[in-house]
């Protein structure tokens, strides 16, 4: 589907992915403009265009593409050791702060393509649901579920830290405020201990 755009040389296809997160995460799918996401890139709107059919072609591939990329960052068999669901979280963080360097934009991305996901109405939206309730299989499958207390499911803990994740978003965008990866990360850190307390049984705090 994406032939064209994957025959460029791989510094040209990182600067049309840059841009496409850039503006996909400080905007949102709806509101990024196509034209400002070519200019940045160095190209014609035709062109980008030409590689990828459309608006929702164009973000469903960087979707794909940062999910591609996020597994296979992950060290399996350092991955598969940990089985604390918290340790694992921080193991993501770890994982987005090494590709930071190469896709800066990444993590708001990521973060904003969740968001968008929850209004939106297309094929990509339902492609990122389904990742997003896949996600939780596919990356805490080792975790010990004996840490946390009996009435508490861990699923819904996940889903309740992404819906604080989105809340995140929406107050930086109400103020104009940019959004700080190293921040969030702080912020996500308090977070963490408070589920940590309300989850877990006792004797594993």
């Amino acid at each position: 589907m994406y032939e064209k755009f994957l025959e460029l040389p791989e510094e040209k296809q990182d600067k049309i992915r840059n841009a496409g997160m850039e503006y996909f995460g400080k905007y949102g799918y709806k509101k990024a403009n196509t034209q400002d996401i070519a200019d940045k890139a160095g190209i014609s709107k035709g062109l980008l265009f030409y590689y990828f059919k459309n608006k929702e072609s164009f973000y469903r591939y960087l979707c794909e593409f940062c999910e591609t990329i996020m597994r296979k960052s992950i060290c399996y068999e350092e991955f598969s050791n940990i089985h604390d669901f918290f340790e694992l979280f921080d193991y993501g963080v770890k994982v987005k702060l090494e590709l930071i360097s190469q896709y800066p934009h990444i993590y708001e991305f990521s973060l904003t393509m969740f968001l968008s996901s929850q209004k939106e109405d297309t094929a990509s939206s339902q492609f990122v649901n389904e990742m997003m309730d896949t996600s939780f299989e596919v990356y805490f499958k080792h975790m010990d579920v004996s840490l946390f207390k009996e009435e508490i499911d861990p699923k819904q803990i996940y889903r309740m830290m992404l819906w604080m994740s989105e809340g995140y978003i929406l107050e930086k965008q109400r103020t104009g405020s940019s959004l700080s990866f190293e921040e969030m990360v702080e912020d996500f850190n308090v977070w963490k201990e408070m589920f940590k307390k309300i989850s877990y049984r006792e004797e594993y705090l």
